[in-house]
């Protein structure tokens, strides 16, 4: 790797075959006009997506959807892949200059970056727990789509990050009877941390307005179908890769006049598009951070240098990590 005099070397993660990831150096020359530099300071594994591209099961009709902002290379591998990085701007725009942000990177320790796309964290939101910004962007335009109400009897099934933090934003609204379902009960102590119920997916109420899944399984998909009152909504937010799912149509889905419909993150919410843009939504996501018992979601932080040899335990499904923070200092 060639460097001037002028460059940095940087360290990114990259995934490099299926189920493998290494730390690759890379120069990184000085901010352009117009750009800053970023050097990362705690980073996000967004675990249901991250654990896809590290199994290679992103499908080849969404290669190029499935691009994140500043990824390099090419699905399935390698690529340099993650869109969640908290680090602190010490060059380029004089303005910026100091400031912590947050941007949709992949995990790496420096780099530069157009000025528009780092975003500054709210004074009261700690850095770590920035990290959830993309997750709870995801979150806030999900919450766009189903569109609860006051009052609405709303159920979320499957308590990962994204879930959990649907369950947290749905919670807010007056009068709403907002339940987290999950099949597993230590989840209960989340939900009563964020003050909603929680139930299992045996014990849930039934007729709700609003069912929103988020569990990635045909399972809680089947449970979230079952759980819908007449004429109500079920909001998909899993996504599968290129898993096939078994959807239960038949029965009373459309005797009950269910609505079937799919949310996701790459554009806006129609009810908000024509008057937010995607850094305007990112800049909601942070503010929403603000409150401390959202920590709750935050497993122990682990170093980036350990990624490569930690990846397939914290992505392993079973092993109960929410958000997996990265550290780089």
């Amino acid at each position: 790797m060639a460097t001037s005099r002028n460059d940095e070397v940087a360290k990114a993660l990259w995934y490099c075959a299926r189920g493998q990831a290494e730390i690759r150096q890379e120069s990184v020359g000085p901010p352009r006009a117009g750009e800053v530099r970023v050097r990362a300071l705690y980073g996000g594994i967004s675990r249901g997506t991250e654990a896809l591209v590290l199994a290679g099961r992103v499908p080849q009709s969404e290669y190029e959807r499935m691009r994140a902002p500043f990824m390099a290379g090419d699905f399935p591998f390698p690529v340099k892949y993650g869109y969640a990085t908290v680090g602190r701007i010490e060059d380029g725009t004089e303005a910026l200059h100091g400031r912590t942000v947050f941007t949709l990177h992949p995990h790496q320790t420096l780099f530069n970056i157009p000025a528009s796309a780092a975003i500054t964290l709210p004074a009261n939101l700690p850095p770590q727990r920035a990290v959830l910004a993309a997750n709870m962007e995801t979150a806030l335009n999900a919450v766009w789509d189903g569109a609860p109400a006051a009052a609405d009897r709303i159920a979320i099934v499957g308590a990962g990050v994204v879930g959990s933090l649907v369950a947290y934003v749905c919670g807010q609204l007056p009068g709403a009877e907002v339940t987290l379902i999950d099949v597993n009960p230590a989840r209960a102590e989340l939900a009563r941390a964020f003050g909603v119920s929680f139930a299992t997916p045996e014990t849930a109420r039934a007729d709700c307005d609003l069912v929103v899944h988020a569990s990635g399984n045909a399972a809680g998909l089947r449970t979230a179908l079952e759980l819908a009152g007449e004429e109500a909504t079920v909001l998909e937010l899993s996504w599968y890769g290129d898993a096939q799912v078994a959807i239960p149509l038949g029965g009373a889905f459309h005797s009950r006049r269910l609505k079937l419909l799919s949310t996701q993150v790459g554009r806006i919410a129609p009810s908000h598009r024509p008057r937010w843009t995607h850094a305007r939504r990112l800049a909601a996501a942070l503010n929403l951070l603000s409150d401390a018992r959202l920590d709750a979601l935050l497993a122990p932080a682990v170093s980036f240098q350990d990624l490569p040899r930690r990846l397939p335990e914290i992505l392993e499904p079973k092993n109960g990590v929410l958000c997996q923070p990265i550290t780089y200092t």
